[in-house]
């Protein structure tokens, strides 16, 4: 497949409405927890993103049988598996190929598990998948990749050493596929972990304590009883992109059916910099005035806004609020406490124009308002790409965008769908040796 770029001309004001996709982190557990039932499953409202087509593609070389219906429903009938080579290659490529360790387990008793790929935004531990697959019965040995076995879950008292969401995702799949009960304890709780539990629910499992930091499990050693249909619920990150879109291009949107229950922590962090929302009904409106000035903390000190483990603000929108922020009045500090590369793609923002202080690898310093210019640059990551999307699009004169399969990794077929609102971004091939439109940064 040929690279890409975005060319994306700024200063274009949106109208209308869009509807959030499903979220990619609910799907791809849940297409993993598929793999527990020997029955059909019906994944729906499933987005179409490459890291969804790596994960189908990688479950297919298991000799699942696995099908799009329509552009975003999945079948997905596992009454055959041979899960105990999987494709380094495809397993390289995605972040989620973790998530098989335990259906596989499951199911087969053994895996050999590459590793993982993923983003690069600095480490992304494996010890809390190993520590609780361990603590519910299986046996783990690791040298050039991970080789697990597993006869039998069996239900445990569960500590886990971080609230990683990766790590919890396994521990409940292993704990719902395991004989007798399981406390998971310091459990990640976020929405889309809220969403695997309830598919597991329907195959047969029973959890108690869903949206919370300790959940208790009563394994179903055979889970799936028949035919299952579940809906992936609303991306809350990709809500909180769209609100920082509208928010840099001063434009009202309106995000339908965006799951406003789980879009506490994400008003809050943009309130502080002077852009509400207003809800209606299951609809989010971004109004296009907005006072877009940072508020100060108590007493008149600097604005800070933090990410941490939900029900907080969430790590995944820090990128889009940094951007944000560029575009209100004030000075505002944005501490990155979770991963250590996440915030190096400021270079890019400071080089269009952004003042922009990075104090180290988990704080930067913003004051604005500042006027962007195109720019010549690279995406990172998916959620850092989504955010130089957000910078070009709010910008002065055209900036290309390279690399943008990272954002494509999570954000299906942004282009059409911001260009349907007023955008105008052009998908076009990555030619690298042509004079660059902007200034390269």
């Amino acid at each position: 497949m040929p690279a890409v770029q975005y060319v994306v001309e700024g200063r274009a004001t949106l109208k209308g409405s869009i509807r959030p996709s499903g979220n990619k982190n609910a799907a791809l557990p849940i297409l993993a927890a598929a793999l527990l039932s020997r029955h059909p499953v019906r994944l729906e409202n499933v987005p179409r993103i490459r890291d969804m087509e790596t994960l189908v593609a990688l479950i297919r070389s298991m000799g699942v049988v696995i099908d799009w219906e329509g552009r975003n429903t999945l079948e997905v009938h596992a009454a055959e598996l041979d899960g105990t080579n999987l494709d380094p290659v495809l397993c390289a490529t995605i972040r989620a190929s973790i998530l098989l360790a335990a259906p596989l387990l499951a199911r087969c008793g053994e895996v050999s598990l590459p590793a993982p790929g993923g983003d690069v935004i600095g480490r992304r531990r494996l010890d809390t998948h190993f520590l609780a697959l361990q603590a519910l019965g299986a046996k783990v040995n690791a040298s050039d990749q991970f080789e697990l076995t597993a006869k039998q879950f069996t239900g445990a008292d569960v500590f886990l050493d971080e609230p990683s969401v990766t790590a919890t995702e396994n521990a409940l799949m292993a704990a719902a596929a395991a004989e007798g009960t399981t406390i998971l304890r310091n459990c990640a709780s976020e929405p889309h972990v809220q969403d695997l539990a309830l598919f597991l629910e329907k195959l047969g499992a029973r959890i108690e304590g869903i949206g919370t930091n300790t959940m208790t499990i009563h394994g179903e050693r055979e889970l799936g009883h028949g035919p299952v249909t579940h809906a992936i619920g609303p991306d809350h990150i990709e809500v909180g992109s769209f609100i920082g879109l509208a928010a840099v291009t001063g434009s009202e949107l309106r995000i339908v059916d965006a799951g406003v229950e789980h879009l506490r922590s994400t008003r809050m962090g943009f309130a502080k910099m002077g852009i509400e929302c207003t809800v209606e009904g299951d609809d989010l409106i971004v109004p296009a005035k907005q006072s877009k000035e940072i508020q100060p903390d108590h007493g008149g000190h600097i604005s800070k806004l933090e990410d941490q483990p939900w029900p907080a603000f969430p790590a995944d929108t820090m990128s889009i609020a940094i951007v944000t922020a560029t575009q209100c009045k004030g000075l505002i500090m944005m501490h990155e406490k979770m991963f250590e590369s996440r915030l190096f793609f400021v270079d890019k923002l400071i080089a269009m124009g952004a003042r922009i202080v990075l104090c180290d690898p988990h704080r930067a310093l913003i004051t604005g308002p500042q006027r962007l210019h195109g720019a010549y640059m690279d995406s990172p990551d998916i959620r850092a790409g989504m955010a130089l999307l957000l910078a070009a699009m709010c910008a002065d004169g055209t900036s290309r965008i390279n690399n943008v399969q990272q954002i494509e990794r999570g954000y299906e077929r942004i282009d059409e769908r911001l260009n349907a609102l007023g955008a105008n971004i052009r998908r076009v091939e990555d030619r690298r040796g042509e004079p660059p439109a902007g200034r390269v940064v």
